[in-house]
């Protein structure tokens, strides 16, 4: 008599990964990458508090106590005063005019039809593949031509070392990027909305103003983001387009690190780079809080 098993072969199959375990490797990730950037801004924080017979010892010592006068030091004696506010009036307006141009510009070519639109859009992706810091010399000898043929009218210069010019040459040269991610969005919102305000009455001016702009905010405040931090963070264009004194934060940070690397003053460089950063995190902060309002508010509601 043949006995037939009842019993099933056994298939190997893979143990399904804990959710916690995926989980605790993301946060254990994200601390990492936490630590590594906050370490750093943490040790150029307290050491710009050091007096400078401090840093001839162990570099991770905290400070005796609050040597606030590298701050005053690196404000009035090494011009960073000036330069930090060269650098807000230099962003500020470089952002007023990217807006101004891009804004309605991608609401045109994303809702209207005219002749000739893919060759703007084309032209546009062009100018995202362009690195400015490749085009600055020819920009510089531009503006050095337009200075010597008005040299009757400006005898001492009106395109070179002036930081509305160099505002003007930040917005141009971003506008490819802005124009493009703007556009994107306003194509994503539906056009229900303008049609609904059409038929209320309001104008073209107004729906892009009163209600696709609004919408449209986590794309604008991603742009002012991107854009904010390559005008702060820039320094080729700045040290080309301005070499007398209106120097920008970045330029005036390298001449002080110049001088004080000879002196041995670390604490008043320390302070410098702390004048840098401290506006980028403050910006950071408030522009990611808002951009993740404005995504959680947006959206089409049935």
């Amino acid at each position: 008599m043949t006995l037939i098993s009842s019993s099933r072969p056994r298939t190997d199959r893979p143990r399904p990964t804990r959710p916690g375990t995926g989980r605790a490797l993301t946060h254990a990730l994200v601390v990492a990458l936490a630590l590594a950037i906050a370490v750093p801004v943490a040790w150029v924080l307290l050491a710009s508090l050091k007096q400078k017979s401090e840093f001839f010892g162990s570099p991770w010592t905290l400070p005796e106590g609050l040597h606030l006068e590298n701050y005053i030091d690196a404000f009035v004696d090494a011009h960073m005063g000036q330069y930090f506010l060269t650098s807000v009036l230099v962003t500020a307006l470089g952002l007023v005019l990217v807006l101004a141009v891009s804004v309605p510009a991608a609401y045109v070519i994303a809702r209207y039809e005219f002749r000739g639109r893919g060759l703007v859009e084309l032209a546009l992706l062009g100018g995202l593949f362009v690195n400015v810091n490749y085009i600055v010399v020819p920009i510089f000898l531009m503006l050095v031509d337009w200075d010597r043929a008005l040299v009757d009218v400006f005898p001492g210069g009106f395109f070179i070392d002036n930081p509305a010019i160099l505002s003007l040459v930040y917005a141009a040269t971003s506008i490819p990027f802005t124009i493009y991610l703007l556009t994107a969005y306003f194509r994503s919102i539906p056009v229900e909305y303008e049609e609904a305000a059409a038929l209320d009455g309001a104008s073209r001016l107004r729906i892009m103003t009163t209600i696709m702009l609004p919408m449209a905010r986590p794309a604008v405040t991603t742009v002012i983001l991107f854009d904010f931090l390559a005008y702060w963070n820039d320094f080729i264009i700045s040290l080309t387009l301005l070499p007398g004194d209106n120097k920008t934060l970045q330029v005036g940070l390298l001449n002080l690190f110049t001088a004080q690397k000879g002196a041995a003053d670390y604490g008043r460089l320390y302070a410098g780079m702390v004048i840098v950063i401290v506006p980028v995190l403050l910006v950071y902060a408030l522009i990611q809080r808002r951009l993740i309002e404005g995504m959680a508010s947006g959206g089409v509601k049935g």
